[in-house]
C-alpha cells in the first residue's frame, strides 16, 4: 500500500491520460453519494467507483476490492488536500491553459480509442458534451498540480545525500539496471530530382482529370496511393483536427467544402491531392492520394558513396565522430552529436528492447567505438536514406552504482525527498483542514491520520 500511495502522490497528476471510465449512470447498482469531505471539497461514491473500474479495466487490481478502494480513497483525499490548499493561495489556471491541456488529452483520448466517432459511441456523448464535462476535472487536477509544485519547488539533494541514499537500501532493494546502449548516426538523405517529382506532379493531375471525367476518387486511392495506411480504406483519414497532419496538408484540407478536391499540395511525405468528405465540428474527415517521387540510383550510390567516405575518415582517425556529424549528417541528431534520443527517457540511452530492431541488428554487431558501413534505411512514411551507425557505450546488466548511475539514483533519492516533503506537509494541513469521511470508509486502514481522534 505504501508503493501505490507514492504512486499516487508522485504521478496522480497525470491520470487522465488513459481514457476514463465510462461514468456510473443512474441504473447502476452503487447508489451514488457523498463519501468524504475536504474542505468545501466533497468526495463522491461514483468518484472511487469510476477509479476502480479504471483500474481494473488495466489489470492494476492488486489486493482485496475493499483494500483497492481504500486505496483509491486515500489517494483523492490528497487530492482534494491539495485542490483545498490551492484554493486558499488563490491559484489562477486560465481558461487558454485549459483548453491547451484539453486538447492534448481529446489528441490521446482518440488516437487510442480510433476516432471521434468512438470516443462519442463509448461515452454516449458528443466531443462538446465530452469537453464541458472534462473541463472542472482538468481546471482542478492543474490547479493540485500547482501546489504540489508549491511544496517541492525548494526540495533540492546534494550528493552526498544521494550517497547515502544509495547506502541505506537493502541490497536486495538496490535497482537492477539492463545493459544499456548509446546509439549515434550521420544519415544522408538522397537528392529528389526535379524530373522524379513533376513525374508525380503529373500523374496526379491525371487523376484529378479522370475524377472529373467520372472516376471515383477512393477507387483510384486504393489503385494508386503510395500511404500504406490509408490506401485500402479509399485514401481515407479519419476524423482530425488541426496539429495532427502537416502543416502543409492541413492549410489545403481545412479550405475544402465537402465532395470538393484540393490543388496538388506538397509536404514532407510527397505530393498529394485531397478530398473533403465532411466537417463536424473542429474535426474534418477527408481522402487523399500520395504519391512518393522516387530516388534515382544514381542519387542513391552518391549518398553511399559520401557516408563510406566519412566512415573510412573516421576509421582513419583523420575526423572524430563528432565533427562527421556536424559536417555531413542530414539529420536534427547533428545538434545532439548524432546520438539518437530515447523519446520515452528523453535521454541517449537506451535498453536493447526499446531501441528500433532494424538499428539494433546492426550495432549489435559492433564493439564500443566502432563504425558500421553505410545502411539502407527505410522510414516509417517510406522514405529512403542512408545510415553510418556509431557504438558509443554498452553496459551490462548491473546493480545500479554512483559511477555508472550517477543520474538513475540521484531521481530515486530525490523522489523520496519530495515524498517527504509531502508527508510533512500533510501532516500539517491535516490537523487544520476540516475532513469527513463516511463510515463505510473509516475501517480503512490509511497511510495517514485522516480521521482526527476525538
Amino acid at each position: 500500500m505504501k508503493i501505490f500511495l507514492r504512486a499516487i502522490v508522485l504521478v496522480f497528476l497525470t491520470t487522465g491520460f488513459s481514457i476514463p471510465a465510462k461514468p456510473q449512470t443512474a441504473s447502476d447498482s452503487v447508489v451514488d453519494g457523498v463519501v468524504a469531505v475536504v474542505g468545501a471539497n466533497v468526495i463522491l461514491r461514483s468518484d472511487i467507483e469510476n477509479q476502480y473500474l479504471q483500474f481494473r479495466a488495466q489489470g492494476n487490481i492488486q489486493g482485496s476490492a475493499e483494500k483497492v478502494r481504500c486505496q483509491i480513497m486515500e489517494g483523492l483525499l490528497l487530492q482534494k488536500l491539495l485542490f483545498h490548499q490551492a484554493q486558499i493561495d488563490s491559484v489562477k489556471i486560465t481558461e487558454s491553459q485549459v483548453d491547451g491541456q484539453m486538447d492534448q488529452r481529446m489528441r490521446m483520448f482518440i488516437g487510442q480509442i480510433g476516432s471521434p466517432e468512438k470516443l462519442e459511441e463509448y461515452y454516449q456523448k458528443s466531443i462538446s458534451e465530452i469537453k464541458n464535462e472534462m473541463r472542472d476535472i482538468i481546471k482542478e487536477q492543474m490547479m493540485v498540480q500547482s501546489s504540489q509544485e508549491k511544496i517541492t519547488k525548494d526540495v533540492n539533494i546534494t550528493p552526498s545525500e544521494v550517497k547515502a541514499f544509495l547506502k541505506k537500501l537493502p541490497k536486495d532493494s538496490i535497482p537492477e539496471i539492463s545493459s544499456e546502449i548509446e546509439v549515434g548516426m550521420i544519415m544522408k538523405t538522397p537528392v529528389i530530382g526535379d524530373a522524379e517529382k513533376q513525374t508525380c506532379i503529373d500523374r496526379l493531375k491525371s487523376f484529378k482529370d479522370r475524377i472529373k471525367k467520372g472516376d471515383d476518387f477512393s477507387t483510384l486511392a486504393v489503385l494508386y496511393s503510395e500511404d500504406p495506411g490509408s490506401a485500402k480504406k479509399g485514401g481515407e483519414l479519419g476524423m482530425f483536427k488541426r496539429g495532427d497532419m502537416r502543416i502543409e496538408f492541413e492549410a489545403s484540407a481545412f479550405k475544402l467544402k465537402p465532395g470538393e478536391i484540393s490543388d496538388i499540395v506538397e509536404t514532407e511525405d510527397g505530393f498529394h491531392i485531397i478530398q473533403m468528405i465532411e466537417r463536424k465540428g473542429e474535426y474534418i474527415n477527408v481522402r487523399h492520394i500520395l504519391l512518393q517521387p522516387k530516388v534515382s540510383i544514381a542519387s542513391m550510390m552518391h549518398a553511399k558513396n559520401i557516408l563510406d567516405s566519412v566512415g573510412n575518415l573516421i576509421e582513419q582517425k583523420k575526423i572524430t565522430f563528432a565533427d562527421a556529424v556536424v559536417r555531413f549528417s542530414d539529420d536534427p541528431t547533428r545538434n545532439n552529436g548524432g546520438l539518437i534520443i530515447n523519446p520515452m527517457t528523453g535521454t541517449s540511452k537506451y535498453e536493447a528492447s526499446q531501441l528500433d530492431p532494424k538499428i539494433f541488428f546492426v550495432i549489435d554487431k559492433l564493439k564500443m567505438g566502432d563504425i558500421s558501413a553505410p545502411v539502407l534505411y527505410k522510414t516509417d512514411r517510406g522514405k529512403e536514406q542512408y545510415r553510418l551507425y556509431y557504438l558509443k557505450t554498452r553496459t551490462v546488466p548491473h546493480k545500479a552504482n554512483l559511477v555508472d548511475d550517477y543520474a538513475k539514483i540521484h531521481q530515486l533519492a530525490l523522489d523520496e525527498k519530495k515524498m517527504e516533503a509531502m508527508n510533512d506537509w500533510m501532516k500539517e494541513r491535516i490537523v487544520k483542514t476540516f475532513i469527513s469521511i463516511d463510515e463505510g470508509y473509516r475501517k480503512c486502514t490509511f497511510q495517514r491520520e485522516w480521521i482526527k481522534k476525538q
